[in-house]
């Protein structure tokens, strides 16, 4: 197997847990956030950079890789670690949220999904075998099992047939699946806000005996409180010897909860997509740095952190990239920004390591303004 987990310890105050994810291309200590390069890139980022800042592991996008440049593209370099000179894991996604976010633009059948290109508008059509064959082509070490987001709301007969068709999808990429050597395949919880289903769910997929497991179809839409209840029940339901992935999740608030659920892995593009619109997290929160108030502010973005952003710019200078639609105002925000959730996940690790993470969090909600 490509892929195996080693649990290293269990927080004494809550579900959290500390562990080792072991693939081919590396170990990863959990919990752990997950940068995510859509297009084999971290956007604005070059892979010597992310790395840099301490990523251990970024996402790449099967559905957008499948429309440009082309699986077989990819294959040829060598696979996506070649590609894109990134030789730390990779995980792909199966391609399904994107497929099923399209809207009138696709539909659904048991065999597959067709789906119309946003790009061109050109038809395609991808199935659970579909989706395994352009993964193995990429060449990622964790791999996504095709699945249907349920969107939210969802009524319970439609989060039903969704939830069971996904099912019968996940054991379809089982079987499809050759490269187990190489690439781990993941199976996704489903089953909306309905609390059966996603028990129902978790078992049959669990069956399946995977190298790891998904919760999917939570912040959706969904309030914060029906999201925090549905993963607390959820996540205790996948087994304790395998990593559990909380899938789309990148906000600080919604990184504690989740690790604090047991789970060890999440991944958002949160980060980089408000980077580029000029909002920056920090130590006391959310700063939206084209605001007038920073014209003449030469501080750092955050004054307790130590980026090379926040070493080498102030707020002024990068307001005013942004005023001017400079290039580099993005990059240095994204490079902030990703460093931010990097560090705040090595701070989590270190205070499930010294019983401490309840504590942590209050403290940084505090400061973060989460609190008053």
């Amino acid at each position: 197997m490509a892929i195996s987990f080693e649990l290293i310890k269990e927080s004494s105050e809550c579900n959290a847990r500390l562990g080792k994810l072991h693939t081919p291309h590396g170990i990863i200590e959990t919990p752990i956030f997950m940068p995510v390069g859509t297009r084999a890139t971290v956007k604005a980022m070059t892979p010597e950079e992310v790395k840099d800042l301490g990523a251990q592991i970024i996402l790449g996008n099967t559905y957008h890789l499948y429309l440009k440049p082309g699986h077989k593209i990819v294959e040829e370099a060598g696979g996506l670690h070649k590609f894109m000179n990134w030789d730390l894991p990779i995980l792909t996604d199966s391609g399904g949220f994107q497929v099923f976010s399209l809207g009138k633009l696709r539909k659904i059948e048991e065999e597959g999904v067709e789906f119309r290109s946003h790009i061109d508008g050109s038809k395609h059509f991808i199935s659970p075998e579909k989706s395994i064959e352009i993964q193995n082509s990429l060449g990622s070490d964790i791999m996504m099992a095709f699945d249907e987001c349920t969107p939210y709301p969802s009524s319970y007969e439609y989060s039903k047939k969704s939830m069971e068709r996904t099912t019968r999808w996940a054991k379809r990429c089982k079987d499809y699946h050759q490269n187990w050597d190489s690439q781990g395949l993941f199976g996704i919880v489903q089953g909306g806000m309905y609390k059966d289903l996603r028990e129902q769910s978790a078992k049959d997929i669990t069956d399946l005996n995977l190298p790891g497991y998904a919760i999917g179809g939570l912040s959706v839409g969904e309030p914060k409180e029906l999201m925090v209840d549905i993963l607390n029940f959820t996540t205790p339901l996948l087994p304790k010897n395998k990593p559990r992935y909380l899938m789309g999740v990148g906000s600080p608030d919604y990184l504690f909860e989740a690790v604090i659920s047991g789970v060890d892995m999440a991944d958002c593009v949160l980060p980089t997509r408000i980077a580029r619109n000029g909002t920056v997290l920090t130590s006391h929160g959310k700063l939206v740095i084209k605001n007038a108030q920073y014209k003449r502010d030469f501080g750092k973005l955050d004054p307790e952190c130590d980026c090379y952003t926040c070493t080498n710019y102030s707020r002024a200078y990068i307001r005013h990239l942004f005023n001017v639609n400079e290039i580099l105002g993005a990059r240095l925000a994204t490079i902030h920004n990703l460093h931010f959730l990097i560090k705040l996940m090595e701070n989590i690790r270190t205070a499930i390591k010294e019983d401490r993470l309840l504590q942590y969090k209050e403290e940084f909600y505090k400061k973060y303004g989460y609190i008053n």
